[in-house]
């Protein structure tokens, strides 16, 4: 028996609708079709996300996205079984667009939802691609404002090995792009603008690389790249480049330690890097010539698939069913989690 899986995401500045088939109890689910709309030229203008706006804009997008990914797939919508959404974390607002639209949907097929952690479909994104991992696995999650290098044993068994104590990689990728003057989103821009750049330009802090612990720190570094700019003052414009190349490294270079360090810590020879960050060059070419020297494989999302999506929810879904952490209810009285540890799932 195999289930048609209906996964919406709207946590954030994306909206995004995809259809999964997954067989009961066994195999890898397939991925049959998705949608993503991107929400980015909107903010622009104002620098940043504006939730109001976010919210309003998913309620514009979510069911035209749902139609094109049933006409792609060559489903109906009567032949769903089961409607998953993103019940958190993420911005109140939004969250709330993408329940609302699932649970009305639902209810109007009388078929079962489920509400997926935001995180949780980042974490099992790899799945998705044609090399996807097996369990158990050290993953660096690096997801907007999340940092986080986890033990994952199973599906719902995560164990927090290290995470950030203030800004997350994400974060400050963006902010210290927002700081040289770079236009939103930054650490995309950062990260393209670090390619002509020279890495060693300028000293900037690793902060907690030698901690002896997992944990991440980035706002002393963004601090860093304050006052490096400030002193350049009208030069900023020619050494741009060398800056962000600069700041990259070092952002690269604590994950990819930290990340090793864990790896050693549980001796597992296996490790799986999800979220937005994870799509980074830099990131993905150190980390990946550091695991080949020690054998250690490494799994990332496809590329598309590393920013916010739905088909990342529709795969946590049925993962979570295929194991049997969780029962698809009718109940269609729903909330949403805007701050949900992800250790806290079962």
């Amino acid at each position: 028996m195999s289930l048609l899986i209906l996964g919406i995401e709207s946590s954030c500045d994306e909206t995004g609708v995809a259809l999964v088939r997954a067989d009961a109890g066994k195999g890898v689910p397939v991925l049959l079709s998705h949608a993503l709309h991107s929400q980015i030229e909107m903010h622009r203008a104002y620098g940043g996300v504006v939730p109001e706006l976010a919210s309003r804009d998913h309620i514009r997008r979510v069911l035209p996205l749902t139609e094109k990914v049933l006409a792609d797939s060559g489903a109906t919508l009567e032949q769903v079984d089961v409607v998953a959404f993103t019940r958190g974390p993420g911005l109140a607002g939004a969250l709330l667009v993408g329940a609302g639209a699932a649970c009305a949907m639902a209810a109007a097929l009388d078929k079962p939802v489920l509400g997926v952690h935001h995180l949780e479909g980042h974490l099992l994104s790899p799945f998705l691609s044609e090399d996807p991992p097996e369990f158990p696995f050290v993953a660096l999650l690096v997801s907007g404002g999340h940092t986080q290098l986890m033990r994952v044993d199973g599906v719902g068994q995560y164990a927090i090995l290290g995470e950030t104590i203030d800004d997350a990689a994400g974060e400050a990728f963006d902010k210290s792009a927002k700081l040289m003057g770079l236009p939103y989103p930054g650490g995309p821009v950062l990260s393209r603008l670090a390619e002509g750049g020279d890495a060693k330009a300028f000293k900037l802090p690793r902060p907690l690389l030698h901690s002896g612990d997992l944990d991440f720190s980035f706002a002393g570094l963004k601090t860093a790249v304050l006052t490096q700019a400030k002193k350049l003052g009208e030069e900023l414009e020619a050494r741009k480049a060398d800056l962000a190349a600069s700041t990259q490294a070092a952002i690269v270079e604590v994950l990819v330690k930290k990340t090793l360090a864990a790896l050693q810590q549980t001796g597992m020879k296996r490790v799986v890097v999800a979220g937005g960050v994870g799509a980074n060059r830099l990131l993905r070419e150190q980390l990946d010539a550091a695991c080949a020297q020690r054998k250690i494989r490494v799994h990332y999302p496809e590329l598309h698939l590393c920013t916010d999506n739905g088909a990342m929810i529709a795969m946590a879904a049925a993962m979570r069913l295929q194991a049997g952490r969780e029962q698809a209810n009718k109940e269609y009285a729903f909330d949403v989690k805007p701050r949900w540890p992800l250790d806290t799932l079962q």
